[in-house]
């Protein structure tokens, strides 16, 4: 997975997924709380920086997100 998200960063990520499917729907998705409760990219990149399962969860959705 890591080849595929060469040269992309985790901001870019989380930019791509709420001009796409917002916060809500990514907080169904993955449900953590940085996501649900007063969401902003800035405290979700320290959240997931630090928690690497969901920052796995974070980029399957994105690559998901790409497939046709």
């Amino acid at each position: 997975m890591s080849d595929m998200l060469h040269g992309i960063t985790l901001e870019m990520i989380l930019n791509t997924l709420v001009e796409r499917l917002g916060w809500e729907e990514m907080a169904k998705i993955v449900k953590i709380r940085c996501f649900q409760k007063d969401p902003s990219v800035r405290s979700s990149l320290v959240f997931l920086r630090r928690t690497p399962w969901a920052r796995k969860k974070v980029e399957e959705l994105y690559l998901r997100s790409l497939a046709p």
